[in-house]
């Protein structure tokens, strides 16, 4: 098997070698051992259960709890030559009975499908038929009633687990997990002694910042006009601060979106698709938008409003630069946020079904997680080791040199004003060697998703046309030597690519 999963990274996912942590994760799967696997956002995560569902025999299904998520990665697979087909509210009647009978059919390797699906009448009826021989569990933080995004629908699982006839191997996966929702992971899903992999919480392409702006509009503008035409987003506490900041954006010139719950369905999946097929480049969005967006290219996120918890902060800022570009994390904060998440924390119903002593508690871990947010919003010490230490790491330096307080940036607060002292003046990370060969691409790859149906990065992702740009390949096999670049895409974008490098200006 070890021959097949590097032929399989590389064909189907252009990759030469693994990641830190995936060939583990990958290895444990394919023997059949439960695995669980802790990783930040951007570090590959799906790649550690896509080679297993394409190698192992039969069926490998992915309870993923998002419907864009689904629909990005099926997109991505079936673009890198692997069948797969997701199952979940968005299809139509007729749409799902077709999945079913193609699943049937064994027309799949990789099924993607929501929690709540798993113990209706039909897919039951497939699923105890079919051979299935892994079961993978993405964002499993969503089983515990003590992690950030429970999600009652998980606690399904493990009874759908008991169901089959023939238990496969589990897996899990997430990228926040304290120790107590790691515990919960582990007994409510019912891993059987797994593999524990845990690669660390850093992520060194970002740099975090916090800023106490007297006006926070006018410094979110700033941010902006620095970061130009790339893609961002812009995390708003309320669905009204939402609709304002995007209005005012707009008003002010940019190509914004905005995404919240209280939208109806048709402009929340028009909004996402906007800023995933890069036609808006910020999206203005409260932390309904988010979970499993698989866009590589996005440079910055910024937060208009403080978070309730630092999980939540983490995953949501860990959006940006998941192909790993340097990219900008940046917290806008004033006191009035602690007041607003206090009484958001006292007035949720979400939690109503829990009796009122097991709620008790859960307002209590919020309220206890909400002051740990506050104290890293306000630390005069360095914001990634804060991070690092919440999440349970302890080898970590005391300074990273890639946030606002190692940088020296601060703010000389004033009754009438607040001002930004940036320790030196900012310039956009990373240019690509070649700025005009780079922008070319880019609209080569903008116009092959539109006729493809998919989203731009689904063809290439940002770093491998920098990678290109880098190295200007000249025929097919220097192409395939470029990280991203599998056999299928090669077949399916290789000669246009080609053709583009190797045009005279």
């Amino acid at each position: 098997m070890s021959a097949a999963k590097y032929r399989v990274l590389k064909q189907v996912f252009g990759y030469d070698s693994f990641r830190p942590g995936q060939e583990t994760l990958v290895d444990s799967l394919l023997s059949g051992r439960d695995t669980m696997g802790i990783m930040p956002t951007g570090a590959g995560k799906s790649i550690c259960f896509q080679v297993p569902g394409i190698l192992l025999p039969g069926i490998s299904l992915v309870i993923s709890p998002l419907i864009s998520l689904m629909r990005d990665q099926v997109n991505a697979l079936v673009q890198a030559g692997v069948r797969g087909a997701f199952l979940n509210s968005s299809l139509t009647l007729g749409q799902y009975r077709k999945a079913l009978y193609n699943a049937r059919q064994g027309m799949y390797k990789i099924i993607y499908v929501a929690p709540e699906r798993l113990l209706t009448p039909d897919f039951l009826d497939f699923a105890k038929s079919a051979n299935i021989s892994m079961v993978c569990v993405d964002e499993a933080h969503c089983v515990s009633q003590w992690g950030q995004d429970f999600r009652p629908g998980y606690l399904r699982i493990r009874q759908f687990l008991q169901e089959l006839p023939r238990r496969p191997v589990v897996g899990a996966f997430t990228a926040t997990a304290t120790a107590q929702v790691r515990r919960d992971i582990l007994n409510l899903l019912g891993l059987e002694n797994p593999t524990m992999v845990v690669t660390g919480f850093d992520r060194k392409n970002l740099y975090f910042g916090v800023r106490k702006p007297k006006d926070k509009f006018q410094e979110l503008l700033s941010i902006l006009r620095e970061e130009g035409s790339k893609s961002g987003i812009v995390y708003c506490a309320t669905r009204k601060l939402v609709e304002e900041v995007c209005q005012r954006l707009q008003d002010c010139g940019f190509s914004a979106a905005r995404y919240h719950a209280g939208l109806e369905d048709e402009e929340r999946q028009r909004s996402q698709e906007d800023f995933l097929y890069d036609r808006v480049t910020v999206m203005v969005a409260t932390n309904a938008f988010g979970m499993g967006i698989d866009k590589s290219n996005v440079s910055y996120v910024i937060h208009y409003n403080m978070p309730k918890d630092l999980e939540s902060y983490y995953q949501e800022a860990g959006r940006a630069g998941r192909d790993g570009s340097p990219a900008r994390c940046i917290l806008l904060y004033s006191g009035a946020d602690v007041r607003l998440n206090r009484f958001m924390i006292e007035q949720d119903k979400e939690n109503e079904e829990l009796d009122e002593e097991t709620a008790r508690q859960v307002r209590e871990k919020e309220l206890e997680r909400l002051k740990q947010m506050t104290f890293y919003a306000t630390s005069r010490h360095c914001l990634r080791r804060f991070q690092l230490r919440y999440f349970g790491e302890r080898q970590i330096p005391d300074t990273c040199g890639n946030c606002s307080v190692c940088l020296g940036e601060r703010w000389d607060a004033q009754p009438e004003k607040s001002v930004y002292r940036p320790a030196k003046k900012y310039s956009p990370p990373e240019a690509p060697a070649d700025p005009e060969l780079f922008q070319r691409l880019r609209r080569l790859r903008l116009a092959l998703a539109q006729s493809g149906g998919v989203p731009p990065y689904a063809v290439f992702t940002d770093a491998t046309l920098r990678e290109m740009c880098v190295r200007k390949p000249q025929n097919r096999r220097e192409l395939m030597a470029i990280p991203g670049v599998g056999e299928q895409k090669l077949q399916r974008y290789g000669r246009v690519f080609l053709e583009e490098i190797c045009r005279k200006k």
